[in-house]
C-alpha cells in the first residue's frame, strides 16, 4: 500500500524501520557465521563445501548466546546511553531557573499537545545543534548548544524543538539508539577481525595443498561476508536517519504551524552543527550532520537544500537562502541597539506593538501537508480539521 500524506508516511516509516532493525540483527547473525567459519578453517584440512556445512552448523549451536550478548549489550545502551553521551558532549541537564526562555518554549509546545516535558541538557559550544535521546518518557531529553541559543530567535527554536519533540513522538529516538548500539557491535567486531588478519599476521598449518586451499576459500569468505555485514550495517543506519529527518521537519511545522521559522532555523543551522569531539554516532542524532561522505552516500541526513525544498513544496515556506550569522563572541547588532535604547516593557500584558522582538507565535492558518486519512494517527494525534 503507497503512502500518502504525513500520517501515513510516518505509518510506513515505522513498518521499514522495524524491517531494518530486523535486519541489523541478521548481521550479527551473519557475523557469527563468518566467525564459525574461520574457526573450523583454521581447525580442519577439509574442502571448502564441508566447512560451510559445519559452520552452518555451529552458528545454529551459538545463535542463543549471540542474542542473549546483544540482548545484554542494548540493555546496558538502555540504563546508561545517556551518560555516555553526556560523557561525550559535555551536555548537562539544565532548569526553568538556569533557562527560562527555553525551558519556556518546550513546555508550551508540549502543553498545546498534552505531551510530557522531556529534560532539557545544554552544551557549552559554539555550534548549532540540537538531538533528542531517551527510550521512554522517564528518559527522553532534548539537547541544545549554546550557539543554538544564541543566533536563532523564538521561533526558530521553537521549531527546533517541534522538530526534536516529533523525534520522540515517532519512536525515531528509541529506534536510533537501538541500531547505533547494534551496528556499533557489527563494526567493532569487524574491526576486529580485520586488524586480526591484516595487522596481527595470523598463520596457519595444514597436512597439505588440498587443505590449505580450502582453508583459503573459508577465510576468504568470511572476511567477504564481515565486509559485507559491515557496510550493510552503516547503510541501515542512515537509511533509518535520512527518511526521519524530512518527516521530523513536517511534524515541527504542523506543531507550530510556522514553516517559515523551521526554514529559517535550517539555514541558520547549516554548515555550523560540527559538535568537536562527537562520535559519528552522536553527529547522526542531531538535526543535522555536517559531517558528509563520498558522493553523499553515506551521509546520515540530507541535505539542507533538500529539506529546505520539501518545506517550501509542502508547507508553503519560504526560502530566504543561506543565511550568515555574526561570528561567536559578536553580540552588537542592530536589532540589539535598538533594543536597548528601547524603553522597559510594564510586563507580559504588554502589546505586540511595542516589542522589540516579533512574536514566536506569528498569525498563520493551519498547515496541510497533504492529503490525509481522519482514521491515521499521525505524530500529534488524530487528524482534524
Amino acid at each position: 500500500m503507497a503512502a500518502y500524506g504525513l500520517y501515513t508516511h510516518i505509518q510506513a516509516n515505522r513498518r521499514r524501520s522495524i524491517a531494518l532493525l530486523i535486519g541489523l540483527f541478521f548481521l550479527v547473525y551473519l557475523l557469527v557465521y563468518a566467525g564459525a567459519l574461520v574457526g573450523e578453517a583454521l581447525g580442519s584440512d577439509e574442502a571448502p563445501d564441508i566447512l560451510f556445512r559445519r559452520a552452518l552448523i555451529d552458528m545454529l549451536d551459538a545463535a542463543p548466546f549471540a542474542t542473549i550478548g546483544t540482548g545484554l549489550w542494548i540493555l546496558i545502551a538502555y540504563k546508561f546511553h545517556q551518560q555516555m553521551i553526556d560523557a561525550v558532549t559535555g551536555g548537562r541537564t539544565v532548569t526553568r531557573r538556569e533557562e527560562p526562555r527555553l525551558y519556556n518554549l518546550l513546555e508550551n509546545l508540549c502543553i498545546s499537545r498534552g505531551i510530557t516535558v522531556p529534560k532539557l541538557r545544554l552544551i557549552q559550544d559554539d555550534s548549532l545543534n540540537a538531538f533528542a535521546t531517551g527510550m521512554n518518557e522517564r528518559q527522553y531529553s532534548i539537547t541544545v548548544t549554546s550557539g543554538l541559543i544564541r543566533s536563532l530567535n523564538d521561533a526558530e527554536i521553537e521549531s527546533v524543538l517541534g522538530h526534536e519533540l516529533t523525534h520522540i513522538r515517532n519512536g525515531d529516538v528509541r529506534m536510533l539508539v537501538i541500531a547505533v548500539i547494534i551496528a556499533g557491535v557489527i563494526a567493532f567486531v569487524a574491526e576486529i577481525v580485520f586488524r586480526l588478519f591484516f595487522q596481527g599476521g595470523l598463520r596457519w598449518r595444514r597436512s597439505g595443498d588440498d587443505g590449505r586451499r580450502g582453508a583459503g576459500v573459508a577465510i576468504l569468505m568470511a572476511l567477504v561476508l564481515v565486509a559485507i555485514a559491515w557496510i550493510v550495517s552503516i547503510l541501515i543506519r542512515f537509511a533509518l536517519s535520512r527518511q526521519r529527518e524530512y518527516l521530523a521537519d513536517a511534524g515541527s511545522v504542523e506543531l507550530t504551524k510556522n514553516p517559515d521559522a523551521m526554514i529559517s532555523a535550517l539555514r541558520k543551522i547549516e554548515g555550523r552543527g560540527e559538535l568537536q569531539g562527537a562520535t559519528s554516532a552522536v553527529m547522526e542524532m542531531c538535526i543535522d550532520n555536517p559531517r558528509q561522505d563520498f558522493s553523499n552516500i553515506f551521509d546520515t541526513h540530507p541535505p539542507i537544500d533538500a529539506r529546505v525544498a520539501a518545506l517550501v513544496k509542502y508547507a508553503g515556506g519560504h526560502d530566504p537562502g543561506p543565511l550568515a550569522l555574526p561570528a561567536p563572541g559578536a553580540t552588537t547588532t542592530q536589532e540589539e541597539e535598538a533594543n536597548a535604547s528601547a524603553p522597559p516593557q510594564s510586563g507580559p500584558w504588554s502589546s505586540v506593538e511595542t516589542r522589540s522582538e516579533k512574536p514566536f507565535l506569528p498569525s498563520r492558518p493551519p498547515v496541510e501537508l497533504g492529503p490525509t486519512d481522519a482514521g491515521e494517527p499521525g505524530p500529534w494525534g488524530p487528524h482534524r480539521k
